[in-house]
């Protein structure tokens, strides 16, 4: 605690937001580059070094946030990368893409602003790959012990570095042509450039992990001799299957998935596409659910062109203060948010009313009418209450040349035989089944993040991954010197 009176004397600053006018020209971060290092050591001096800091029990990684906040406030950069590396794996990917449950919980935040975590948190990680501070660490010696794991998103890649450090011998089978799962097809560029995904995995190469692309386990190799080539398989497929949406006209052309719509946007980013097939150039766009999936579908519509982009969000608007009633702190409120997206589509009045908030809120779809050639042009819908249930004489109707559903996901996604060849258990929700060590039903076979817990953030997946490979490390050796930051079930399934 560099500045005993920090919190008190220096108000909180974020990182600033480059012009809509400008970013919405390119696919780069929306924020300023390098806006971070003139304020970030007096941002980390508001840090009240708490007796009981809640910020840490409220990151699912368990961040040492007091500890690393202080050395960055006295200008100690190496040590606040070793702090911070010491319990989250990729935390350039955390301070771009997590809500920062962890802000939430800032005892600070019981009457002011909270201290900027996630900002500090970013600008460590990034000045750690400027000045060197996170070199490949291969293990000293190999085990002799083999693992696979499936799916290359946030928590399969956490897991694999563990594993790979901890010394087994560890390949990575990904589906797609390209390894990051959605932070790589998923995730716009305009939230998280991918060149941060490309270095993490040039440092995992470096540590030994092996990788293989565009190969579907379950398809393209059997689950069955996956599991008798190696000593263990760890799970980490994420919950890809979308939920749909079953009202009249949705045979329509023009309506799809946000992970049929996204992917394609950030391929013509990595130049495979010179446009995407389902631009929304020009298109009135309607996307169906309020989260941060159809949010990035906002965001990437805009950049497209589209005439006007619309979202529309099931549950009412929140208020601008958390009620402590019913969302007391230390628990993270649903609260009115402003988006980068958001605000770009209200400045550039592609918002249903000029100055408007580009959602819709308390509105449910009714059904979807089209044109003679089966082309999707109006989505009709009405407002909801509290039960989400209709309000009279609410109906209305608006254009809608492509819509997308946003609806979140049940679970892993089935199609590619994974679960079944394995004989895997699943529950009621559509996940994977597995115990307090991660083992599922079938011997050697573990699983871990979305594919088990269900749809969760970033920083779960990648507590998720470390966890898991604890386990696994337990499962070769009779004992693990891994960090094992959380159990399956010892906190709420989501934020």
């Amino acid at each position: 605690m560099a500045d005993p009176k920090g919190f008190m004397t220096t108000p909180r600053q974020d990182w600033a937001r480059r012009p809509v006018e400008e970013r919405v020209r390119d696919w780069d971060e929306v924020y300023v580059p390098r806006a971070l290092l003139p304020i970030i050591n007096k941002q980390a001096d508001r840090c009240m070094d708490c007796g009981i800091p809640f910020c840490h029990d409220a990151c699912p990684l368990g961040n040492l946030i007091p500890e690393w906040n202080d050395l960055v406030s006295r200008d100690d950069w190496r040590a606040a990368a070793d702090r911070l590396h010491a319990t989250n794996n990729f935390p350039e990917f955390t301070g771009r893409l997590c809500p920062a449950p962890c802000e939430a919980g800032c005892v600070l935040a019981i009457n002011q602003p909270a201290v900027t975590i996630k900002n500090v948190e970013v600008a460590i990680a990034d000045r750690a790959w400027t000045d060197g501070f996170a070199p490949p660490r291969p293990p000293d010696r190999l085990s002799g012990r083999t693992v696979a794991v499936i799916g290359s998103g946030p928590t399969g890649l956490a897991a694999a570095q563990q594993l790979t450090r901890a010394g087994h011998t560890v390949a990575v089978y990904e589906k797609d042509d390209r390894l990051g799962g959605l932070m790589r097809y998923g995730i716009p560029a305009f939230k998280m450039e991918k060149h941060h995904l490309e270095r993490r995995i040039e440092q995992m190469r470096a540590e030994g992990t092996k990788f293989r692309t565009s190969t579907a386990v379950g398809r393209d190799i059997g689950a069955a001799e996956l599991r008798a080539r190696y000593d263990a398989v760890v799970i980490a497929t994420g919950a890809t299957a979308w939920r749909e949406l079953d009202v009249p006209g949705r045979e329509l052309a023009g309506i799809h998935q946000a992970m049929e719509y996204l992917p394609l946007a950030n391929r013509v980013c990595e130049g495979d596409l010179e446009t995407s097939p389902m631009s929304a150039a020009g298109k009135h766009v309607v996307i169906v659910g309020g989260g941060d999936t159809g949010a990035d579908c906002l965001g990437t519509a805009v950049r497209e062109g589209a005439a006007s982009v619309t979202q529309l969000d099931i549950y009412a608007q929140p208020d601008a203060e958390r009620d402590e009633d019913v969302e007391p702190w230390p628990t993270y409120p649903k609260i009115y948010r402003l988006s980068a997206a958001h605000e770009e589509a209200r400045d550039l009045e592609t918002t249903p009313a000029a100055d408007a908030d580009a959602r819709l809120f308390a509105a449910s779809t009714l059904r979807f009418t089209g044109d003679a050639d089966g082309q999707v042009r109006s989505l009709h819908l009405t407002e909801v209450d509290t039960r989400r249930q209709p309000v009279a004489g609410t109906g209305r109707s608006l254009p809608a040349d492509l819509v997308l559903l946003a609806l979140g996901f049940s679970g892993p996604d089935r199609r590619d035989g994974l679960v079944d060849q394995l004989g895997l258990a699943m529950d009621p929700r559509g996940t994977i089944t597995r115990d307090p060590e991660f083992a599922t039903s079938a011997c050697g076979v573990f699983a871990a993040g979305d594919a088990a817990r269900g749809q969760s953030l970033i920083v779960w997946a990648i507590a998720e991954g470390r966890a898991v490979a604890a386990a696994v490390d337990r499962y070769l050796t009779g004992s693990s010197r891994l960090p094992a930051p959380i159990g399956p079930y010892d906190r709420p399934m989501t934020v």
